[in-house]
């Protein structure tokens, strides 16, 4: 995977750039506008989700890698296409925004410690040269100094930076599908089988997580774009963030396999999901 270990981090910071080009301060305010939306798509994305995916690791007796693996993708932030897709949905834009940019923020703790977390609870070895700490800081360089950045130019040039944000996003798409096509290439003898061992995994913690903070939402929520919102930013992860994790912690590509898996299902999972929203609402 050297090629994968060394575009990762590339494409990660200037994804995350994009992220912050696309960010003011009013979308951090907004939470203290209408906190409980806010909080319960926070704890969905926080607790709930890490928490069932943990189950089906359990409950399907994964391999520790594809298990861990797993973790990974579960402990990810919401990728920027969830904002894309809850405005597909007509769901609570302003309100997606924020939950990816809180929770990517906040990641560079939260993924390093339900990795090293559930990893001691799988029975997982990870290597005693790798530390929260040391996973922190390396995150922050490229998830969250990128976005501080972000943020920073399109303070000084916000009317620029506005009306070029489809470009911006357009352009963080396709290094999205860079990372995830080099995995594929250098991988292609392998991807079948691990399909086969992650493919329902993934799609079972998709469909479910998205059904649970769906009607988790339904319970707290403002209304029904809040409700779209929160489903999708559940079943919506930053597949090029969980690589980078995955590459930072562990030298096996198996740890890496249920993000690309995931990384296919989404899309058609969430495709889905909307389909069926329309129909029902």
């Amino acid at each position: 995977m050297e090629i994968v270990t060394k575009i990762a981090p590339i494409c990660l910071a200037l994804i995350m750039l994009g992220l912050g080009l696309g960010l003011s301060v009013k979308d951090f305010t907004r939470i203290l506008r209408v906190p409980k939306d806010f909080f319960v798509g926070f704890f969905s994305q926080l607790v709930i989700l890490p928490i069932v995916a943990l189950g089906i690791a359990l409950i399907l007796n994964l391999p520790a890698p594809i298990a861990v693996g797993l973790m990974i993708i579960a402990a990810a932030p919401g990728g920027v296409t969830s904002n894309v897709l809850t405005k597909f949905a007509n769901g609570d834009v302003a309100l997606s925004i924020s939950l990816t940019a809180v929770v990517s923020l906040i990641s560079i703790v939260s993924v390093p410690f339900v990795v090293i977390t559930s990893a001691d609870i799988l029975g997982v070895t990870i290597s005693s040269n790798i530390s929260m700490t040391g996973i922190a800081l390396k995150m922050a360089l490229v998830v969250t100094v990128p976005v501080i950045i972000g943020m920073i130019i399109r303070g000084f040039a916000e009317n620029f930076i506005s009306s070029k944000i489809n470009i911006v996003n357009k352009i963080t798409g396709w290094l999205f599908v860079i990372v995830f096509a080099a995995i594929w290439i250098e991988e292609k003898d392998n991807i079948l089988n691990y399909l086969a061992e992650a493919g329902l995994a993934v799609l079972i913690l998709n469909v479910i997580m998205m059904t649970i903070a769906y009607f988790i939402a339904k319970k707290f929520v403002s209304g029904i774009a809040q409700q779209k919102c929160i489903a999708l930013e559940c079943g919506l992860q930053n597949g090029t963030l969980a690589v980078f994790v995955a590459t930072l912690m562990f030298d096996q590509v198996d740890y890496m396999i249920p993000t690309a898996a995931y990384a296919l299902i989404m899309y058609i999972t969430g495709f889905i999901f909307i389909y069926i929203l329309r129909k029902t609402n």
